[in-house]
């Protein structure tokens, strides 16, 4: 009997201490089961290693200036990869004190933390280290449930250990940084940099990375733009954490706390930020060339998810002074522009016969071009409920110089209102190289999607008469320095194809004596142009302006010569070239190479080049060109033009006084319809267009005609771009004079050209 009991109290005790065993190793099994379900798919499917390996991240491609800066992204998430050498150690320092401080010690699940976690139920601190928050944004969606999450979890702990054997500590805290969304579409720690700081990762301050890092526990509820004391509040903890694990001093804490926030906030979008213009004509091309790319290799790109880097030829400072030169003149010329068009009955347009009618005209076809109009004629709206919607004022945003207008109007006097406003068209290019190092298309891409550089073609005026020189000296190998008649000269009726006899006059109409090639060309006399384009005809120029890049249409027709033909800001520029070059063409080239995500080359790119006319026949051009602004057009270029006033209002006068020798040429077209001034040093040629939206909307007669010429509305905008770009030496901007062609000219190049303006009659040192 007791030795029965004595038995039986021994399976009792075995059979308590298998049941302890269970209740303390249970949870362990039932754990290692769990992960083992987890792993074979059991609460969803896993990635494989090779998505582990090459997580399908969609990157941005990104624009990149020749200077290395992000001048903007194509994306649907606008990521760029950083390296770990490309991140501050402020920034990585302040993220592991923060969100993971073992995590060069564990091996991608912190026990301690885990531990922690659940026996606060969370209350203090999650267990998740950096590598399992890693592993949730790149492979799990929000859960739909707590059952749901948990096997999340599960595979969180799985992916977290998988991701530690491939990558090295460095590598995942890269991963965690470039995946992150920290709102306002920046997606990733060099957008996040850009958006918050306008900084490079590498360049963030202790204050700033902070900043970032406090984001890290909820993007949008310490959103620094959205709640910034809440923010800063999360931020000053960030510092405290970085003094528990000694990576800041007290003393630097309490400091570091006293400062506030200071975003320099530029939200990424397809609209603002530099050169939008340029960046706009860049997505058209790159669709197109991918479109080529695939068709050559076969391999497939995205340009929103592909992470290409595009390198482009722009100089972030140099399109930045043309964006602020723009900006200056332009606000000045529109403050004019308003005041003169006050006097008129029918606002910016200025017509001979039935103003009234062509304005209404006018007005309508740009009314049947709007959304709105198109929206509710496809709704049936009759004519009448439309011309009432059109014609009632409603609350709008409208552009203006000084900023966004809040305002109550109605549409048709918003288009009235825009088609007041002057608009520019802008590029800059350097001659040996066809690099183009700044482009601005407009007034405002958000308001003006229409691109005055490549899009727009206006009549050139008086830019063009250089092509009709450089044919006549080519062709009969004329002297810049010798004289022509200044008397009307008439191509007659029937010669061409002209119906009647085309007998241009001079602006000023005054003749008589002689004047020189030089002089001629530097006060755009017609008179002499008229002359020349007799001797040779149109077609010769024709055929000389095609070798110099010029593409548009050209009729064969005497009228060229005083520039009725309508060409691009990008053609002309690239023409003038060929002048700047020595006689040898250079086609303006915007990308030099594309990378893709790895960055292998995929393409680079040389501008097209052809030699068109002789050294000297181009050096000869240039002097005519000197001509304009030593004494001719482009004179006040010489000179510190102070403040004049027109009606009492003040008319920002430039202190140019350029000493350097500079070729250019200005332009105007009938009525100031269109104003240009192209611009020459030897490393640099700008081309500067003005003018409205409509030709009938110009400065017209009295003192809109001085306003409304190229010297005046064009070519200071070149005159605040050159001082800029002179400002600063590292541009390396030539002030040297034009390279003379060696040996013995054949003509003569370096006659006297003292004149008086013969352009538009006015005195510019008069006061008005």
């Amino acid at each position: 009997m007791a030795k029965q009991q004595e038995e039986g109290a021994k399976r009792k005790y075995t059979k308590q201490v298998v049941w302890s065993l269970v209740i303390l190793t249970g949870p362990v099994w039932g754990l290692a089961l769990a992960l083992y379900l987890t792993s074979l798919g059991a609460f969803g499917k896993l990635p494989s290693i090779e998505q582990i390996a090459n997580p399908d991240t969609k990157l941005a491609t990104e624009i990149i200036t020749e200077d290395g800066e992000v001048l903007g992204t194509f994306f649907r998430e606008n990521r760029t990869a950083a390296t770990y050498d490309e991140i501050s150690p402020n920034l990585i320092n302040a993220l592991v004190a923060t969100e993971d401080e073992r995590f060069f010690e564990h091996s991608g699940i912190d026990a301690r933390a885990l531990a922690r976690a659940l026996s606060g139920l969370g209350r203090k601190g999650g267990g998740s280290t950096l590598t399992q928050q890693l592993a949730k944004m790149q492979f799990n969606d929000p859960a739909r449930n707590i059952v749901e999450r948990i096997g999340q979890k599960l595979g969180e702990w799985i992916i977290a250990a998988q991701l530690e054997r491939m990558y090295t500590k460095e590598e995942i805290i890269a991963l965690y940084l470039n995946e992150f969304d920290f709102l306002y579409q920046a997606v990733g720690i060099n957008s996040a940099a850009r958006v918050y700081f306008n900084k490079k990762p590498i360049d963030l301050q202790l204050e700033e990375a902070a900043v970032l890092v406090a984001m890290a526990k909820n993007p949008s509820l310490y959103n620094p733009r959205r709640y910034p004391e809440r923010a800063k509040q999360r931020r000053d903890q960030v510092f405290v954490q970085m003094v528990k694990n000694g990576l800041l001093t007290v003393e630097a804490k309490d400091s570091l706390k006293e400062l506030p926030i200071q975003l320099e906030f530029r939200p990424q979008s397809h609209t603002a930020g530099l050169a939008p213009y340029f960046r706009e004509y860049l997505r058209g091309y790159m669709k197109g060339w991918i479109k080529d790319y695939e068709k050559r290799t076969g391999n497939e790109l995205d340009l929103y998810t592909g992470g290409l880097k595009i390198y482009t030829t722009i100089n972030s400072e140099m399109q930045r002074n043309a964006e602020e030169s723009v900006q200056e003149h332009m606000s000045n010329l529109q403050r004019i522009f308003d005041i003169i068009k006050e006097d008129r009955k029918y606002g910016p347009f200025y017509f001979d016969e039935d103003p009234a009618g062509n304005v209404r005209k006018i007005v309508d076809q740009a009314m049947r071009r709007t959304q709105r109009y198109r929206g509710m004629k496809k709704r049936g709206a009759s004519m009448d409920s439309i011309q009432q919607v059109f014609n009632t004022p409603i609350p709008m945003t409208v552009f203006s110089w000084n900023g966004d207008i809040d305002t109550t109007m109605s549409p048709r006097d918003s288009i009235m209102y825009y088609k007041g406003l002057y608009q520019v068209g802008m590029m800059s290019m350097e001659p040996q190289t066809g690099y183009v190092k700044a482009w601005v298309g407009g007034n405002d891409y958000q308001y003006f999607k229409y691109d005055h550089v490549k899009q727009g073609k206006r009549q050139v005026g008086s830019t063009f008469k250089p092509f009709v020189y450089a044919s006549a000296i080519i062709e009969k190998n004329y002297s810049p320095c010798m004289e022509v008649p200044n008397a009307k000269i008439c191509i007659e009726k029937g010669e061409y194809g002209l119906l009647e006899d085309w007998c241009p006059s001079n602006s000023d109409d005054e003749y008589g004596g002689t004047k020189s090639l030089k002089h001629a060309l530097a006060n755009s006399m017609n008179t002499v142009t008229t002359f020349l384009m007799k001797q040779i005809g149109p077609r010769p120029v024709i055929q000389l302006a095609r070798k110099m890049g010029i593409t548009g249409d050209i009729p064969e027709v005497p009228s060229i010569a005083l520039g009725t033909v309508d060409l691009s800001v990008f053609e002309m520029v690239g023409s003038y070239t060929t002048f700047a070059n020595k006689g040898r063409y250079v086609s303006p080239i915007m990308i030099t190479r594309i990378e893709d995500k790895n960055g292998v080359v995929l393409e680079e790119f040389t501008p097209e080049t052809r030699q068109v006319m002789g050294e000297k026949d181009a050096y000869a051009i240039l002097k005519l060109l000197m001509g304009v602004t030593e004494d001719g057009t482009g004179e006040r270029l010489r000179h510190n033009y102070g403040e004049k006033f027109y009606r009492n209002n003040a008319v920002t006068g430039y202190p140019y006084e350029f000493t350097n020798e500079i070729a250019g040429k200005t332009g105007t077209t009938q009525n100031n319809s269109d104003a240009w001034f192209m611009g020459v040093v030897p490393n640099l040629i700008t081309g500067v267009w003005t003018g409205c939206e409509d030709r009938a909307a110009h400065f017209g007669g009295g003192w809109g005609t001085y306003y409304g010429q190229g010297a005046t509305s064009a070519l200071p905008i070149w005159g605040v771009y050159m001082k800029k770009n002179y400002a600063n030496p590292e541009l390396g901007i030539s002030m040297d004079p034009f390279e003379r062609p060696q040996g013995k000219l054949d003509i003569d190049v370096d006659c006297n050209t003292a004149t008086t303006d013969l352009e538009t009659g006015v005195n510019y040192d008069e006061e008005f």
